[in-house]
């Protein structure tokens, strides 16, 4: 492949990067129906205030490159980076029909990947949040920055959860357990996210109950 010009794709290397540079180059998008996961870094602040800033910027890599493997072998893309917050998406014609599922799994394999099921606990404490629903997907900014982002109230409810969650956590709205099928006895909670009219209820799931992908 990449004799013809083909390489990697930057949201998962398992696929190739054409349909990623044709949005770009011809600043393509469209409505697609998505489960988007934040999986973010509590106290963040506090932890980089214990280190200096070249061993944080360790530990930030380091749980880059974890969380993105567990979004890539459940056939997820990752859309950025922010911070101290991983962004990924997963949708039907990367991931498949349970694409909700194998997102709830892909957040399950980074508390892992991060240690909270080890007697220790984790290395880096880890909240997460997970909706579904359509979001507008393809290539936004101008001149010589343009990226592929995904955008609309889906993404933002997702930011919001991730926000909401504690460590060893994972945030999921009710029409996302639904598509993926979870347990109705799961634990449910209440919250106020930002910016929302209405109170969203969620789903909550830990380390185990978020371990499975189906």
């Amino acid at each position: 492949m990449r004799l013809i010009g083909k390489r990697p794709s930057d949201g998962n290397p398992n696929v190739c990067s054409s349909c990623q540079e044709n949005l770009v180059r011809h600043r393509g998008g469209a409505e697609v129906d998505g489960a988007m996961l934040f999986a973010d870094i509590r106290g963040s602040t506090a932890l980089a205030e214990q280190m200096s800033p070249t061993d944080f910027r360790d530990v930030l890599d380091r749980f880059y490159r974890v969380a993105s493997q567990a979004v890539f072998e459940h056939d997820g893309a990752v859309d950025k980076f922010v911070g101290d917050e991983l962004v990924a998406m997963f949708y039907q014609s990367l991931a498949g029909e349970r694409y909700v599922r194998r997102a709830i799994g892909a957040a399950g394999a980074i508390l892992r990947a991060t240690g909270h099921a080890t007697r220790d606990g984790p290395w880096v404490p880890v909240g997460a949040g997970l909706t579904s629903g359509t979001v507008w997907f393809g290539a936004v900014g101008e001149g010589t920055h343009v990226e592929l982002t995904a955008l609309g109230d889906t993404v933002n409810v997702a930011a919001r959860l991730a926000a909401s969650a504690s460590a060893g956590e994972v945030l999921v709205t009710l029409d996302a357990a639904a598509a993926a099928g979870l347990d109705g006895g799961l634990e449910r909670r209440m919250l106020e996210l930002k910016g929302k009219r209405q109170p969203t209820e969620v789903v909550v799931l830990g380390v185990d109950s978020a371990a499975a992908d189906g």
